[in-house]
């Protein structure tokens, strides 16, 4: 250790912080030491930590713009830009780009010593830099606002401290984990009238290597951080390729990182960027180098299933893709319910992989405190549940953002073509960036008989992920069918998640058997202001990992054990 932090100065500091993510983990209770609310930064934190106020967060941001991003990190070659805002300002970042010949061998320099601190110190220089972004949240939910197109809201709580949670959440696993086995013991085996043997042990959490986590466009430090810090944490050095639309915010995170691990005297190469060229699809370049031996991504099912087959070397963390389904039987508060999905579907444009797309509802209808409420009835007062909160454009605006990218307003607007349409999308004129192109969910009225799902040589629009603001209200024969076509989805396409409603007790069993049986996380009767496609971090899993949406769950003991393996020297005593 140098003398800019030490072990000790760090585990005052955040221990205690640590100690209460371990106890979070366990009851599963509410905890979160990251204020989500913007009015809560600009004075010093609990800890007399200096934080960013609004206006300081916005000067911060725009002081990146049309720089040269440095990092001081081994072999860059060049630079390279390839970020748009989706709200229409310029970025004009550029980043070093790698010659990862030079900065693997570089990164890996630095992880015996690393691996020799201990999970204890690892996690206290986590914690560390989590505590720098987290006084820097406004600056990065500019840096999230204008790479996702998520607004301003979203971005500073979910590209916060949203993210900085599943990040902390994803340490106290790993250090749970690494020791849950003590770091040494005393063997002794009696052996009768002869001398007992006697062996000294210790154990060592070993990392497995190279970490790479490739970022996806929409939610950059939200699904970035889990596996960042859970690699980091069990002693891997970290190298982050993030998505060409979606650099700034993990570039500054790196250089965060890169920051503490210098000051509190190891090497700051532990932790580096791999930012791309347009078009050179470095990740699948990286996902094969036998450096490389953890893999943590987010984005398509293609590029997902690619890297699970041909990233042998690697432990392969995915989430992908799949079909997010709600199933309406019956409901004791109409209005409740139909307020909670309209918001559920218009939250971000629907750029979500938790956002509802199937609402399946039986085509005779359904009971409600409302009375008796046909299938045309359901859909449309969800319709108009959704016109009514959309319809002003400044608030449409705070709420949907921007659309991140051509092709899900290609997916938007091909949409009217795969069914009659009950909700049709208009244009929003976003009230500060003109430019930006914001939209309203579309909602396509389908037919769910069984002859449409059960057919080997025909396959139902719905039964495909259409990433965006694009839903389908499937009419089913009965409760019973939409179970099944549930089950189906769940088994062929994988789902984040699983809405419901009902008051039956029978049809809330049979609901729940189908997500138990197939792996699926579920909600039911969601009528307040928790809604089905939001998850908090020390309590909700997100994922399951027992389904094609994802092979890992955010977070638990699987997603941080196998990062480090335990190695054991026997002595004699």
């Amino acid at each position: 250790m140098t003398a800019g932090l030490t072990t000790a100065q760090l585990t005052e500091q955040h221990r205690p912080t640590l100690d209460q993510a371990l106890e979070a983990i366990r009851t599963r209770a509410y905890w979160s030491p990251h204020p989500e609310h913007p009015k809560a930064y600009g004075e010093p934190d609990a800890s007399g930590r200096p934080t960013l106020s609004p206006a300081d967060g916005k000067a911060a941001f725009d002081a990146l713009r049309g720089e040269r991003f440095e990092l001081d990190q081994p072999g860059a070659d060049g630079w390279t830009a390839t970020e748009t805002s989706p709200y229409g300002i310029e970025l004009g970042v550029e980043y070093p780009h790698p010659d990862i010949e030079v900065l693997l061998p570089a990164m890996r320099a630095g992880m015996p010593a690393w691996r020799d601190a201990g999970p204890e110190a690892r996690a206290m220089v986590c914690l560390e830099i989590l505590a720098r972004v987290s006084a820097r949240s406004h600056e990065f939910a500019h840096a999230v606002m204008h790479t996702s197109g998520q607004a301003y809201l979203m971005a500073f709580q979910a590209g916060g401290p949203h993210a900085q949670d599943r990040g902390l959440e994803a340490v106290a696993y790993a250090f749970a984990e690494q020791t849950r086995t003590p770091a040494d013991a005393e063997w002794t085996k009696p052996q009768g009238k002869r001398d007992p043997l006697r062996l000294r042990k210790t154990f060592t959490p070993v990392p497995r290597g190279i970490a790479l986590v490739i970022g996806c466009n929409t939610f950059p430090t939200w699904n970035g951080y889990p596996g960042l810090f859970a690699s980091l944490a069990t002693g891997n050095a970290v190298l982050v390729k993030p998505h060409p639309r979606a650099v700034l915010p993990l570039a500054m995170t790196v250089k965060v990182a890169r920051e503490v691990l210098r000051e509190a005297g190891f090497d700051p190469n532990l932790v580096a960027l791999a930012a791309e060229r347009p078009d050179e699809g470095l990740a699948k370049v990286l996902a094969v180098r036998p450096e490389i031996r953890v893999i943590d991504y987010t984005g398509s099912t293609a590029f997902g299933d690619w890297l699970e087959t041909h990233a042998r070397q690697a432990q392969v963390f995915t989430e992908k893709a799949g079909v997010n389904t709600v199933v309406i039987d019956s409901t004791d508060d109409y209005k409740g319910m139909l307020d909670n999905l309209a918001f559920s579907l218009s939250l971000y444009c629907g750029q979500m992989c938790t956002t509802p797309q199937n609402l399946l509802i039986p085509r005779d209808g359904i009971d409600t405190d409302a009375g008796p409420k046909s299938y045309d009835e359901v859909v449309a007062d969800l319709a108009g549940a959704v016109e009514r909160l959309l319809g002003d454009d400044a608030r449409a605006s705070a709420l949907l953002g921007a659309i991140v990218n051509p092709g899900v307003k290609e997916r938007l607007e091909a949409a009217p073509g795969l069914g009659a349409t009950a909700l049709a999308s208009r244009s929003v004129t976003h009230p500060e960036f003109p430019d930006a192109t914001v939209r309203t969910p579309v909602l396509v009225k389908a037919d769910g008989a069984r002859k449409f799902w059960e057919a080997a040589d025909a396959e139902a629009p719905y039964l495909s992920e259409c990433f965006g603001p694009v839903s389908f209200a499937v009419a089913v024969d009965s409760t019973a069918e939409a179970v099944d076509l549930l089950r189906r989805t769940i088994r062929d396409k994988g789902a984040m998640t699983v809405g419901a409603y009902t008051t039956s007790p029978d049809a809330e069993r049979l609901i729940e058997d189908a997500c138990l049986e197939e792996c699926a996380q579920l909600s039911l009767n969601l009528t307040g202001g928790v809604y089905v496609n939001q998850t908090a971090a020390f309590s909700d899993f997100h994922g399951t990992g027992g389904n094609p949406s994802a092979s890992a769950t955010l977070c638990d003991s699987a997603f941080v054990a196998s990062r480090f393996r335990m190695v054991e020297v026997r002595r004699p005593a």
